[in-house]
């Protein structure tokens, strides 16, 4: 069997992927500002169930760049979705993005209470000033905390980002959050990941400085 490959130059890669993501998606219609966000979840799970997963509250994509415009602090909820995130571009707006799970206060009091570290984290989390989005692509843990959190009046994030995947709750965090009043953007099901969580952040991210990266 002779296999042709394509002559694409390295520049030209993603926005290739693009447009055959644009191509495979066909008549389907999306708000416009939600189409970005879809198509770079796709181009980095290679994945079309996202097409219909994704969940979007009203507002929720404005809200996000709206966050990144103003500085905010993005936190995740692994070491991977936060190595994901474009803190490049992101510092370019005076924000920053953190991960506590690694901290070893974090997982000692973790040990100590019981808890998993990503619960922990997110109470570390509710303590930062300002604006916050919560990208959580791993633990459905770090997703019923906050949403405690948030009905305990400890939290209130400009978004979240519910893409945690699995099988133990994950599908049960994912509808606590959507009864919630929180900005959310929420991949329903048992798929999402950290690299998910990052791909969301970072559409946002390349939407607030005007490049779509389409």
């Amino acid at each position: 069997m002779k296999i042709t490959l394509q002559r694409v130059a390295p520049a030209e890669i993603e926005a290739r992927s693009m447009e055959i993501i644009g191509a495979e998606l066909g008549a389907r219609s999306f708000p416009a500002d939600q189409l970005p966000v879809v198509k770079r979840v796709i181009h980095t799970s290679a994945d079309f169930d996202y097409a219909d997963n994704l969940v979007f509250s009203e507002g929720a994509v404005a809200r996000g760049i709206a966050a990144v415009k103003g500085g905010c602090t993005i936190v995740t909820d692994t070491q991977m979705a936060w190595s994901g995130v474009n803190k490049r571009v992101l510092e370019k707006f005076g924000g920053r993005a953190v991960c506590f799970m690694s901290d070893p206060d974090v997982a000692a009091e973790a040990k100590a209470r019981g808890e998993t570290r990503a619960t922990v984290s997110m109470e570390r989390a509710a303590a930062l000033e300002g604006s916050v989005i919560f990208a959580i692509g791993n633990a459905p843990t770090a997703l019923v905390r906050l949403c405690e959190l948030m009905d305990e009046g400890k939290a209130d994030p400009a978004l979240v980002i519910g893409v945690p995947v699995g099988f133990v709750n994950v599908v049960e965090s994912k509808e606590l959050l959507l009864t919630t009043a929180a900005p959310h953007i929420v991949a329903r099901g048992r798929k999402g990941g950290s690299n998910v969580a990052a791909a969301i952040c970072n559409a946002l991210i390349y939407l607030a400085s005007g490049n779509a990266r389409e």
